[in-house]
Formats: structure tokens, sequence, C-alpha cells
């Protein structure tokens, strides 16, 4: 890893090809083998893993951790705090035919802030992933998923629901409670709501 002259505080490895123009925030550093093309946006103290390509028009958050073998494809978004798995998939077309252009057809996937993509997941396009939701490792996502739910299996369910630091809450009462971080929620229908949220709505 070196310091790049063309992006002041960024860190890029020799192996990595990074295309002009686009745009990486101070802070970032960014592996063996990546590619990042022409007009993405990357933002501050992120983290490429290995092998990682960036698709041009792909709007990255800051500190963003994307792991080893991910490929993020036009079209997809990833607001802040996101951490995507080794591995993990985004896709871009529902309908992919090799001998039929669909580049016009392209679908967004919008990650929010702060959420969980696990290891070997797929995401199809189309679709948004909540604040702080949590894609099990080797889960296929085929709608959107709600804040802070826990989802999991082909295709993925709701299993359950996570608080903000990572860890399962325990359902079963009016109020779930993080063992971890104290943190406090309410369901509210299909959605989870932090307390104060609940409080102020």
């Amino acid at each position: 890893m070196s310091p790049s002259p063309e992006f002041p505080g960024v860190e890029i490895h020799e192996s990595a090809y990074v295309d002009a123009p686009c745009e990486i925030g101070p802070g970032t550093r960014i592996w063996h083998f990546c590619h990042v093309m022409a007009g993405s946006r990357i933002g501050r103290d992120c983290s490429l893993g290995q092998n990682v390509f960036v698709a041009g028009g792909v709007v990255i958050g800051d500190r963003v951790k994307i792991q080893n073998n991910v490929s993020v494809y036009t079209g997809v978004v990833l607001e802040d705090e996101v951490f995507c798995g080794p591995s993990m998939v985004f896709t871009n077309v529902v309908n992919p035919r090799s001998e039929i252009p669909r580049k016009d057809e392209y679908r967004k996937t919008l990650v929010r802030r702060g959420a969980t993509l696990g290891a070997n997941c797929t995401v199809v396009c189309g679709h948004e992933i909540g604040r702080f939701a949590f894609v099990g490792a080797g889960a296929v996502v085929t709608g959107d998923v709600p804040d802070y739910a826990l989802v999991l299996g082909t295709p993925a369910r709701r299993a359950g629901w996570m608080c903000r630091c990572g860890v399962r809450l325990a359902e079963g009462a009016p109020e779930l409670v993080c063992g971890a971080c104290g943190n406090r929620y309410r369901e509210r229908g299909e959605m989870l709501m932090p307390l104060h949220e609940v409080q102020e709505g």
C-alpha cells in the first residue's frame, strides 16, 4: 500500500487500477487487484478488500467495508457504514441474456446506512436493504428488507430483528432490549422502531 498522488489521503495498492475521473475520500484504502472505474464515487475511510470491482456510477458512502471478491455494479448505492461480506453478490439486471443488450434496463439497489450483507449472499437488483438490516450468509434477497431485520434463507425471509450494534434481539416482550448495548426497540406492525422514535412518533 502506498499513498496516492491523485487522491490525497488515500492508499492504493500498486496492483489496483483506478480509472479517472472518479472520487475517493481521504482515509480510504484500496487493496490488491481492485478495479475502480471512472464515474464512481467512494467516500471517506472506506476499505476495499482484495479483488473488489466498483463500476461507473456506483455511489459508496463513508466508512464502508467491502470484503474480498465483491463486484459493485452500476445501479448500486451503498450508504454510510455498510458492510459487504466476502464474495457476496449484487446484480443489476433481472433477466440477462448474453445476446441482448440491457444496459438501459439496470435496476437500482439501495443499501441503507449500517446494513450488513453476509458472506456469499446475493442481492437481486431493484430492492432496498433497510438501515441496520442484517442479511445472513448465503441468503438470496428477492424483495425489500425492513430496517433492523435479520433475513435468512433462499429466498430470504425475516427470521428476527437485529440491534444497530449487530446483536440479535430477543423477541416476545412489548419492548425488545439489546443484551449487549441496552438499546430499546418496539415492534410496530412489520417494522421495528427504536424506542425514542416510537415516543416521538
